[in-house]
């Protein structure tokens, strides 16, 4: 994958990076890593409490913890509750976020590619708290992303599909060139609009791959099809 600018702030700066266990979260790392203008101190995931997954992608936060050993990197975990309403999640971002600023991190890096009202959302709250946001994979394309991404070595699975964008069938499937050929037209290749989740195993920020096992399939809120990553210890 070509070495890009990272879109946002000139600063040489101390950065958590925004992390959800996906592939978009693993290219934006790399690019970080390659930029001599920051060094990333951490990862930051939002888990939900009482299930010890990783909020929206539903994967366990036992393989969440295999990943930042694998990566090197510390992990920062934002516990939110259940059915959080955004009031809640704004809370707990906040004290955390807080907490990292004050330990000399000013800057949080996110893997978004092109939703603009996300991005503004990302920077106004940042604000609040004394910090920026970076996007080091900004208006990149979203094919060229999927494709580079799989060509270096990258192996992802399928962890979440929403059913009302992408026939739920998809989920649990590799991240692979087979799966961008299936992809529907109108499908974005990174997911990029909420049509699917992914869960990085193995990849060149990795120290070792992570062995995983496909589980159970269910569906939530009649619309979400989740698959259960497992660890492999055979």
């Amino acid at each position: 994958m070509r070495i890009s600018v990272v879109e946002g702030t000139s600063m040489v700066g101390t950065v958590i990076l925004s992390w959800s266990g996906g592939k978009d979260s693993a290219i934006a790392l790399g690019e970080l890593r390659r930029d001599p203008r920051y060094e990333v101190k951490s990862l930051l995931t939002t888990v939900t409490e009482g299930y010890d997954r990783i909020s929206m992608h539903g994967v366990r936060v036992s393989l969440l913890d295999q990943q930042a050993r694998a990566l090197g990197l510390p992990l920062v975990k934002v516990p939110i509750p259940q059915a959080a309403n955004n009031e809640q999640y704004e809370s707990r971002m906040r004290e955390v976020l807080t907490r990292e600023c004050a330990h000399g991190v000013n800057t949080v890096a996110f893997g978004d590619i092109f939703l603009e009202d996300i991005r503004r959302y990302r920077e106004e709250k940042l604000s609040q708290v004394g910090m920026e946001a970076i996007f080091p994979i900004w208006k990149r394309d979203t094919r060229e992303l999927a494709v580079g991404f799989i060509d270096a070595g990258f192996r992802a699975i399928l962890t979440c599909v929403d059913s009302k964008q992408l026939d739920g069938s998809f989920v649990g499937r590799t991240f692979d060139h087979s799966l961008l050929r299936d992809l529907p037209s109108g499908v974005d290749p990174c997911g990029e609009n909420g049509e699917f989740h992914t869960f990085v195993s193995a990849g060149p920020n990795f120290s070792h791959p992570i062995p995983v096992r496909k589980g159970e399939i269910v569906v939530r809120e009649d619309r979400f099809y989740y698959c259960d990553v497992l660890p492999d210890t055979q």
